[in-house]
């Protein structure tokens, strides 16, 4: 169900797919945070779970993984956040769009990947993205993910290359297409031929694909929808969080509402 969930949200509209760190500045902000973007018109939410050393992060991210982790966020706790934000039960409206972990290998590895999978279906995740975890090294974590009945997210850089319709083929959830070469963070100009990537996913798989890594405004992410199915933004969104702290609900909501009816349309 959780690759249906999330195929359904592309279906007859382009995607906005915003993320936040957990836990920054803290988690009671973060569950302000999700449910003002799920009612902004987020179609699915990445949600990351803090790690020492993010190696696919800018900057922007990096420090709010810092924050975070220097607050005491552990996944434990996002779990809790999460059953908290499905079910409403801590008084707030109760989320229903997908929601997706964006973390690293080794928070799964050292949570125990199965018993980290069942947790995560459990509190009503829909997917995993592991950014460091090349195709090839992917079956442990892909494995435990479908019994869990997790989607497991791949992504496509423009390396990829010979290697890009080996991963498409086995998409699930969404293809993750990275914009550009290096980390997160905001970019004033796209120099891929994402264009070219697209087609050749198309040619062997129906799998929606979102582009991210360096969208930061609405002219962006409707010029990046157009080329495939959907749009990103992660670094704008905790740069926000960084500016605003405990007061972020609010401007990120009113942010992300602006790129999502752009995209939509």
């Amino acid at each position: 169900m959780s690759n249906a969930s999330i195929r359904a949200a592309f279906a007859g509209t382009k995607a906005f797919i915003p993320f936040v760190t957990c836990g920054d500045p803290d988690l009671a902000t973060t569950k302000a945070i999700v449910r003002g973007m799920a009612q902004a018109g987020a179609d699915i939410i990445e949600l990351g779970i803090p790690f020492s050393d993010p190696t696919a992060e800018g900057p922007v991210i990096q420090e709010a993984n810092v924050r975070s982790l220097a607050g005491g966020t552990d996944t434990d706790k996002i779990f809790e956040m999460v059953s908290e934000l499905r079910s409403g039960s801590d008084g707030g409206e109760p989320v229903s769009v997908p929601l997706v972990f964006m973390t690293y290998a080794n928070v799964v590895f050292h949570y125990g990947t199965e018993r980290f999978c069942e947790r995560a279906a459990e509190v009503g995740m829909d997917g995993l993205i592991l950014p460091d975890t090349p195709f090839e090294e992917k079956e442990e974590f892909a494995r435990a993910c479908q019994a869990a009945d997790l989607a497991f997210i791949s992504l496509i850089a423009p390396t990829s290359d010979d290697r890009i319709q080996m991963i498409a083929r086995e998409a699930e959830g969404f293809i993750y297409l990275v914009s550009s070469m290096g980390v997160t963070g905001t970019r004033s100009e796209f120099t891929t031929d994402l264009d070219s990537i697209v087609e050749r996913i198309r040619e062997v798989s129906d799998a929606p694909i979102a582009i991210g890594f360096g969208i930061s405004n609405a002219q962006q992410a409707v010029a990046m929808a157009q080329k495939a199915d959907g749009a990103i933004v992660g670094s704008a969104i905790v740069k926000l969080v960084a500016e605003h702290g405990t007061q972020a609900a609010a401007p990120v909501s009113a942010f992300v509402s602006d790129l999502a009816t752009a995209v939509h349309a």
